[in-house]
């Protein structure tokens, strides 16, 4: 099964989206954006980046653990991954956000 982004609203009424695989699991989560728009516009830049290796950035958190940022063209960053426990992990976290990354379905959990 693909992969699908949810966009969503918090409770200050700020928007974000996470990309989810097949699976159900959030591999990508975004920023929280003022507008509505600009999220939708950051779901455009993940399906636009998200098949270019130059565009992830490997890092490891202070407590040890793996992860990635994803970077548009202008090295702004569009979204981090979850924290993985090995560097395989995370690597394997970048091959699922390069292949679900492309999806089309955004399932709207807004309410607006």
């Amino acid at each position: 099964m693909a992969g699908w982004y949810e966009l969503s609203k918090s409770s200050d009424g700020q928007f974000r989206f996470v990309l989810k695989a097949g699976n159900g699991e959030t591999i990508l989560t975004s920023e929280l954006y003022k507008a509505r728009a600009s999220a939708e516009n950051g779901i455009a830049s993940v399906q636009t980046n998200s098949p270019l290796d130059e565009r992830y950035e490997k890092k490891t958190s202070s407590s040890g653990k793996a992860y990635f940022n994803l970077k548009a063209a202008n090295s702004q960053v569009i979204g981090t991954s979850q924290m993985y426990a090995t560097e395989q992990s995370r690597d394997s976290g970048i091959a699922s956000v390069k292949t679900n990354g492309l999806t089309k379905t955004v399932k709207d959990n807004t309410g607006t």
